[in-house]
Formats: structure tokens, C-alpha cells, sequence
């Protein structure tokens, strides 16, 4: 009777204890899985990085605001009817009134870049314009006077005569990271100064096809009409960039927005200054890509290179030799593919520098030298 209630005693016991022991496991299962997953590593994570980011960007507003102007353009437009220009009318009625002239108004932006009155803008802002105006942020007009610009890169430099000028702090765009905060500052659609912000999306774009020259900023703060030529700025309030253009399907912003590097904005603005505009090369001849089609024609399937199909009179192409027809394989060296890269090769050249020129013509190979020269007011884009 003893032996079967100490039975009894062991084996309740025994039930519990592995009850028990069942259901620490369970917990430690839910709790703590890690320890179930066999020899993994376990990683041991010992801290987590705080990265802070200011709450405001009212300091680089502040900073920067006061340097960035708003740009209003005056240009006398004549409108002609040209019904006037017939003869037959002209027998009948005699000549009419004259040609009637109204004013056309545009705006824009800028930005003091030295105390001496130096502004950026963009170059169609400011394009033939017979009036253009300044308004500084704390109230100021004065008339400005174009010193230069540049259709290639769309810039143009002003020059302003007023005392205390603001100034703004030129940032380092060659340094720039997709994921910087950036600021655009201008006056978009005429209503005055108005900051946006957002981030940089691109670096060294190109072949976007709005300027000869691109090497664009691109970011997703909002620019609008009335923006170009005013200021890109980081968060310490420095200027990376002028900007330029949107990309848009209805006219206002859609998160793509350009702006020209204040390096290369910077370069040209001081050979603007210096000489009153930017040196460009010029060899004399117009250029196409090489199409399939034409590959055939000169039986080269991998030939790599640009047709000249052009070459103007007492240019020095012309005086050189080169012919329409001629395939251009190199330029100093390097190899040409395109057209739209050859142009740049050429008008970056300093006028006056000699070029060496290979030359593909029928199946023999040559090589020329010629003289670069300024390019003619005629040939600027």
C-alpha cells in the first residue's frame, strides 16, 4: 500500500515537472527564436547611429535671400501686318499706317555675386532686351546694364550701381551628392521672392537638350517661370548653382528641375567680365552622324566617326583641305562618335591653337593640321 502511493507521489511529480519545463521552452521559443535557428552567427547590434537634421533651414534662407533679386525686362516688339507688303493692296489702298510697336514684358532672377555690382543670370532671361530692372529683397530698384552673355551655356553677367550690396557665398558644386538638400530661391510667376525646397537628384547631366554646353544639377526642389537665373543653394546657405530649366509637360513644376554648376557659371562669368564674352573655336565645317545607311556606303560596318557634309568657304577647314565627304575619325587624338561632342571638342578649343585632324577619305587615311579660329558672330547658336 506504501510502495503504491510513493508511485503515485513520483509519477504526479515527474507530469508536472515536464509540464513545466514544456512550457519554458514554449516561452523561450516565442521570446527568444534566435536560439532555436541552430549555429547562425548572432549579431549584436551595440547602438544605432543618430543622424540629426536641422528643423528649419531659416539661417541659409537668411544668409542667401538677400543676394537673389528679382529681373523684369522691357523689349519694344514691332508688329507688322503682312497684308501692308502686297503690291496688289498697296495699288489699291496706298500704304497703310505703320508698323505698330508694343512693349513685352518678362521676368526673372539673379544673383549679386560681388559687392562691385556683378550679377548671374541666365542669358534668355535678359535676351534683347531694351530695359532691364532690378528689385533687391529690402526694397531697391535700379536699372541694370548687360556686361555679357553666353547662348551656349545660357548665361549673362550684370552690373548694378548701388551701394551696400548683399553678397552671397559661392559653395563648391564640384562636390556635390545626390541626397543633398537644396534650395531653390527666385520669382516664380512674378510673386515674389519665394523659397523651395527638396533635394539633388542628378549630378552632370547632359544631352538633355536645352543649352549647347549641359552639365546640369538636377533636383526635385520646385522651379517655376520667373525662377531662372535665380540661386540654388545648399543648407548652409551657399550657392551651388544658377537655375536654368524645368522639364515639363504643362508649364509648372513636376520635380525636375536643372541648374548650371556655379563652377562652370563662375568661369564663364569671369571671361565675361574680362573680355566681354566666352572665347569659342571654330574650324568651318557642319558634321552628321553616321547612320547605318552610310556605314554601307563606305563599307565599314564598325567605323566610328563623323561625316562632314559641309565646309564653308576661306574658313580654315577649307583652307586646310578638308572636303564634304570626308569622315572625321579624330581630334587631337581622341576619338570622335558623335556630332553633338565634336561641337563641344571644337568650340573649347582656344582660337589661335593649332588642332590635329584624322581623316578618313575614300579608303586611305590622313592627317591634317589646322589653325582654330573665333567663331563668327553668324555661326552662334
Amino acid at each position: 500500500m506504501h510502495q503504491e502511493g510513493f508511485l503515485s507521489f513520483i509519477y504526479r511529480y515527474v507530469t508536472l515537472g515536464l509540464a513545466a519545463a514544456f512550457l519554458a521552452l514554449l516561452i523561450l521559443f516565442y521570446l527568444y527564436p534566435e536560439l532555436f535557428r541552430g549555429n547562425q552567427p548572432l549579431v549584436i547590434i551595440d547602438s544605432i547611429q543618430q543622424i540629426s537634421a536641422p528643423v528649419s533651414y531659416a539661417d541659409a534662407v537668411q544668409a542667401a535671400a538677400p543676394a537673389i533679386v528679382n529681373i523684369y525686362t522691357t523689349k519694344v516688339v514691332t508688329e507688322k501686318n503682312p497684308f501692308f507688303d502686297d503690291q496688289l493692296l498697296k495699288r489699291f489702298f496706298g500704304n497703310q499706317r505703320a508698323p505698330r510697336q508694343r512693349l513685352e514684358r518678362s521676368l526673372g532672377s539673379g544673383v549679386i555675386i560681388s559687392r562691385e555690382g556683378y550679377l548671374l543670370s541666365n542669358y534668355h532671361v535678359v535676351e534683347n532686351a531694351d530695359e532691364i530692372l532690378v528689385a533687391l529683397q529690402d526694397g531697391r530698384t535700379t536699372e541694370a546694364r548687360l556686361i555679357g552673355g553666353d547662348p551656349d551655356t545660357d548665361l549673362a553677367v550684370l552690373k548694378i550701381e548701388l551701394d551696400q550690396l548683399p553678397t552671397i557665398i559661392l559653395g563648391q558644386s564640384e562636390k556635390l551628392r545626390v541626397g543633398d538638400v537644396t534650395m531653390a530661391i527666385g520669382n516664380p510667376f512674378g510673386v515674389g521672392q519665394t523659397v523651395t525646397l527638396g533635394i539633388i537628384s542628378a549630378t552632370g547631366r547632359s544631352d538633355i537638350g536645352i543649352n549647347t554646353f549641359e552639365d546640369f544639377i538636377q533636383t526635385d526642389a520646385a522651379i517655376n517661370p520667373g525662377n531662372s537665373g535665380g540661386g540654388l543653394i545648399n543648407a548652409r546657405g551657399e550657392l551651388i548653382g544658377i537655375n536654368t530649366a524645368i522639364f515639363s509637360r504643362s508649364g509648372g513644376s513636376q520635380g525636375i528641375g536643372f541648374a548650371i554648376p556655379i563652377h562652370i557659371a563662375r568661369a564663364a562669368m569671369e571671361q565675361i567680365i574680362t573680355q566681354g564674352f566666352i572665347p569659342r573655336g571654330w574650324l568651318g565645317f557642319d558634321t552628321q552622324n553616321l547612320t547605318p545607311q552610310l556605314l554601307e556606303t563606305f563599307s565599314q560596318v564598325n567605323l566610328s566617326g563623323v561625316l562632314i557634309n559641309r565646309v564653308y568657304r576661306n574658313s580654315p577647314a577649307h583652307i586646310t583641305g578638308i572636303a564634304p565627304g570626308d569622315v572625321l575619325i579624330e581630334l587631337n587624338g581622341k576619338a570622335v562618335s558623335n556630332s553633338r561632342q565634336l561641337y563641344r571638342q571644337v568650340t573649347q578649343l582656344k582660337p589661335k591653337s593649332t588642332v590635329a585632324l584624322r581623316i578618313l577619305r575614300g579608303k586611305n587615311i590622313y592627317e591634317f593640321s589646322s589653325t582654330v579660329i573665333q567663331r563668327p558672330e553668324e555661326f552662334n547658336p
